[in-house]
């Protein structure tokens, strides 16, 4: 199990928080400097957000999904709790709140650049590819919850699903 999990970490958030952003600030004219104080807190505040965020959502989908966030090692059962019940991304929503956190601590706007290219191409992957193959294989419960629970913007109350007789 522990192992599934590394090779989805390395393989995916890790890519984006650590590979991209080192290689852009390789290749960019980026230089390090002393932030602001409120740079540093804000973004030490959302790091530590987008951290717990994203270990609550993939501790519910080994749990709740029998699965992981990797295409291939997807969870087996709908994950509708905890942030699930909010918005629909809270795996995603985690790792922008951390790419906006890395431009805040490295004061970046070619990381802040990043983060609008990951967004953006989410936006285009997610109604295009993921929420097609989520309709395939959990059908109307996912529908349901589709209708429900909005994909970026979080709901102010939980959504719960309905009973079915």
């Amino acid at each position: 199990m522990l192992w599934r999990w590394i090779k989805t970490v390395i393989l995916l958030p890790f890519n984006v928080l650590v590979v991209v952003p080192a290689a852009i600030l390789c290749f960019s004219d980026y230089n390090p400097k002393m932030q602001s104080a409120f740079c540093l807190i804000i973004g030490a505040f959302l790091l530590i957000i987008g951290l717990l965020l994203a270990a609550r959502t993939m501790r519910l989908f080994e749990k709740v999904g029998k699965g992981t966030a990797a295409p291939w090692d997807p969870p087996k059962k709908l994950v509708v709790t905890g942030p699930y019940c909010y918005v629909r991304n809270p795996m995603i929503t985690s790792v922008l709140t951390m790419l906006i956190a890395e431009s805040l601590l490295l004061g970046s706007w070619h990381i802040f650049g990043w983060f609008v290219t990951f967004f953006l191409g989410n936006t285009v992957y997610f109604p295009f590819f993921e929420e097609k193959d989520l309709e395939k294989r959990f059908g109307k419960d996912y529908l349901q919850y589709k209708r429900n629970v909005p994909r970026w913007i979080p709901r102010l109350s939980a959504w719960k699903p309905s009973r079915r007789k």
